[in-house]
């Protein structure tokens, strides 16, 4: 028997149309019904994410393919969350009611409401002992960013990379695993951050604000931008012959993407251009990277969940350090 949500209301923030962060407003609607594949969670903590505010704002017009032309299909945002499984569907037999999770979803969403149901083979684990929500809501937009792309460019112990953007959700966890995977990491960030970034495992940290990132004498494996704002251009000089560029962003007239269909027809220096995918296995390894102390998600501030519209403000300056997070309410203890 499925368990019956269809009297429950629950508080969420919603959207109905494209635009700037004022289209997000509170809303009680009903919580989402439980299929017998699926898990419902009570949301205790999610994030505002990059991923987020570009759906919502669908900037890049090729969102509306995903979300909807003209106005969005799903309309309540958030792909990270943390909480506590309330109920499951009859045929779930590897989480439990109670059981304290995480996880990611960029296909319905749904994180920034009280319930989110999702599918139980789902990018979902259980949260890594001694973490509260909080904590546990950012673990995996950033490092699954990072840990595609890393593995995109076949890194390998001893390869020399650099990091642009490196006090980012996906820049400070691409940072964090690159050591993991015995890369030798030259990071750039501001000047705020220096320390920060070094504290994070980077053996080198060039402070843009002081120095030209091309500046450097390294020649790199590969140069991953966790933020988008270089180019192949300025960086191919800083590429070893086969070295490899990734960008998160599309680039200038979408140019990362053209460049990721011709510069691996050449044997030198090329772009790619991975299409971004997490599934349940990737969130166990990031739940292990937690657990082995690999891998701790850099948090910059915590906003109560009636302050959504302001944290996207803030996200959206460009400004913020690692993750936003957003407290529905007070968490239980780890």
């Amino acid at each position: 028997m499925q368990p019956n949500t269809s009297q429950l209301r629950m508080k969420a923030m919603i959207y109905t149309r494209y635009g700037p962060p004022e289209v997000v407003r509170m809303q009680e609607v009903d919580v989402p019904a439980v299929k017998a594949d699926d898990v419902l969670v009570r949301v205790h903590a999610t994030t505002v994410s990059r991923t987020d505010c570009g759906f919502r704002s669908a900037n890049y017009f090729i969102v509306r393919f995903f979300s909807g032309l003209l106005k969005p299909r799903v309309k309540i945002l958030g792909c990270e969350f943390a909480g506590k499984i309330e109920a499951v569907g009859k045929n779930v037999r590897s989480f439990k009611p109670g059981d304290r999770v995480f996880g990611y979803d960029d296909t319905h969403f749904g994180g920034h409401g009280e319930y989110k149901v999702m599918a139980a083979s789902g990018a979902l684990a259980t949260i890594p002992g001694g973490m509260d929500y909080t904590e546990a809501a950012p673990l995996t937009e950033g490092s699954h960013y990072a840990l595609g792309n890393i593995r995109a460019a076949s890194v390998k112990k001893g390869d020399t990379v650099m990091v642009y953007g490196a006090t980012g959700a996906i820049g400070s966890a691409a940072v964090q695993l690159l050591k993991h995977f015995g890369a030798y990491v030259v990071a750039v960030s501001n000047t705020r951050n220096v320390k920060l970034v070094a504290s994070l495992g980077a053996d080198e940290v060039i402070d843009y604000q002081t120095q030209h990132f091309t500046e450097t004498w390294h020649r790199f494996d590969f140069i991953f931008d966790a933020v988008g704002k270089c180019s192949f251009r300025q960086c191919k000089p800083l590429l070893k012959p086969k070295g490899i560029y990734i960008s998160t962003e599309l680039g200038r007239n979408s140019e990362n993407v053209f460049l990721a269909l011709v510069s691996p027809l050449g044997k030198g220096r090329k772009v790619l251009f991975p299409i971004p995918s997490i599934t349940q296995s990737d969130v166990v390894t990031i739940r292990n990277l937690v657990e082995s102390g690999d891998f701790k998600p850099v948090i910059d501030r915590t906003y109560p969940f009636e302050r959504l519209v302001e944290a996207y403000r803030y996200v959206e300056t460009g400004q913020k350090t690692g993750n936003v997070v957003i407290s529905l309410e007070n968490s239980d203890p780890p």
